[in-house]
């Protein structure tokens, strides 16, 4: 039996493959990357880039022991002579906090806002939008803790998912107060579910010991049975004075700014470093599980890995799950671009000079051409397959007058251009054809 790839993962295929969908599509995840560099990047984030792994006690203390991430579904790699051993990135997060407390960050303007993207892993259970290995954009703002930059993070998030042209997409908002609110909303809810505690999982049961709040994330139906039935007050009851004003703030900033959230009271992040502002943007079209991605404010995270505290939000969205989205909506790739001019040879002993016409026009423009000599009828045929602008041919004549002949796809204009003068000649055909596209 033929090698396939590992469980869990997919193969990014180039425009054209027959088994395409957007979520495994090379040019939609090209395309997804790029407008949130763009949109990041408009608003002065800066490209970081870490490891695909780390060691395991930053993913540990980073991520949490109570989570499912660490105690089910971490890759972890050993080698000869290691002790600790490593874990593949399951998020992005604990990663550049890392990054930036090593390697002295906290120097640059503050507060300092970070992107990055590229594959996490999680062992878990696969489905379509749900990988062992899978695709994140992440983006953090380390060393700022006022309301208006969680209000940003969010309204970003939004920025790049509409630039992209998803439109059925949600905020949740909910906040998880302060340390002390946390203290008094954990103390609640063990006075609350100890008398039940033969009704609850295992994972339940372990949690209510070390961090109760992780029961309402539960999987298990069982669970999120009994937290109906026991009318569970929402965290938002236990808010202190500053927690409530900063929660009000972010609210009314997104007001101002247009972007539609809803109070979501069950938005709830278990992990002792997390503060106050937390989030989820959800959309349907992605199935019962509907979440694309989240974010929250976690200003105990530098200190839970050892370090002085720094202030920290951020957020992370699936590419997959995003995609399945998009193509839920009917949304369709923009073209693929094909090269502006694809040059053919007429006769075999003229074939480097067609190459050599292409490698000339590719000092300005995106140029292919024909690996063996072609009839004029077939080149145009090759070209137009490939989306090319211009067919070129080059046969005795032109290469004597070192030109070549060249026939605009569209058009049907057809033009001798000397090979020295044709990269500016396609630089400006190029611009003349966008600008029509555009006015189109």
């Amino acid at each position: 039996m033929a090698i396939k790839r590992p469980k869990g993962t997919e193969d990014h295929l180039p425009a054209g493959s027959p088994k395409l969908t957007l979520d495994v599509s090379a040019q939609a995840h090209a395309w997804v990357v790029e407008t949130a560099r763009r949109v990041l990047e408009r608003a002065g984030a800066q490209r970081i880039d870490t490891p695909l792994f780390e060691e395991a006690d930053l993913v540990k203390r980073g991520v949490g022991g109570s989570t499912d991430i660490v105690r089910k579904e971490m890759f972890t790699v050993y080698y000869f002579g290691d002790h600790g051993g490593y874990i593949l990135r399951p998020e992005g997060t604990a990663s550049i906090v890392r990054a930036f407390l090593q390697n002295g960050l906290k120097q640059l303007p503050s507060p300092l806002k970070l992107w990055t993207h590229g594959p996490m892993f999680r062992a878990e259970r696969q489905q379509r939008g749900r990988l062992r290995q899978f695709h994140q954009v992440d983006y953090e703002v380390l060393g700022g803790s006022d309301a208006l930059v969680d209000a940003e993070a969010i309204a970003l998030m939004v920025g790049v998912v509409r630039e992209l042209g998803l439109t059925g997409v949600r905020v949740k908002l909910g906040s998880i107060g302060d340390p002390e609110d946390r203290e008094a909303y954990n103390l609640y809810l063990r006075e609350l579910f100890t008398p039940h505690l033969e009704r609850l999982s295992d994972d339940s049961r372990d949690r209510l010991t070390r961090n109760p709040m992780r029961i309402l994330d539960s999987k298990s139906e069982d669970d999120q049975t009994l937290i109906a039935q026991l009318n569970v007050k929402p965290m938002l009851d236990f808010l202190g004075e500053d927690a409530r004003a900063n929660f009000d703030a972010v609210q009314g900033y997104l007001r101002d700014w247009g972007v539609e959230f809803d109070v979501d009271p069950s938005i709830v992040r278990g992990l002792d470093y997390y503060r106050r502002t937390a989030w989820e943007l959800h959309h349907e079209g992605v199935g019962a599980k509907s979440a694309l991605g989240g974010g929250g404010r976690y200003d105990g995270l530098a200190e839970q890995i050892g370090a002085q505290a720094v202030p920290g939000i951020g957020w992370a969205f699936g590419v997959e799950r995003l995609l399945i989205a998009l193509e839920a909506e009917g949304r369709a790739l923009p073209a693929q671009a094909g090269p502006v001019v694809y040059v053919a040879a007429l006769e075999d002993s003229l074939v480097p000079e067609a190459a050599a016409a292409a490698l000339a026009a590719r000092t300005t423009v995106r140029a292919e051409f024909a690996y063996r000599a072609l009839k004029p009828g077939n080149a145009f045929r090759d070209a137009e397959r490939r989306g090319a602008l211009f067919a070129g041919l080059i046969g005795s004549d032109e290469a004597t007058a070192r030109s070549v002949q060249l026939k605009n796809l569209r058009s049907a204009e057809q033009f001798t251009v000397l090979l020295s003068d044709l990269p500016a000649f396609l630089h400006e055909q190029e611009q003349a054809h966008l600008t029509l596209l555009e006015n189109a």
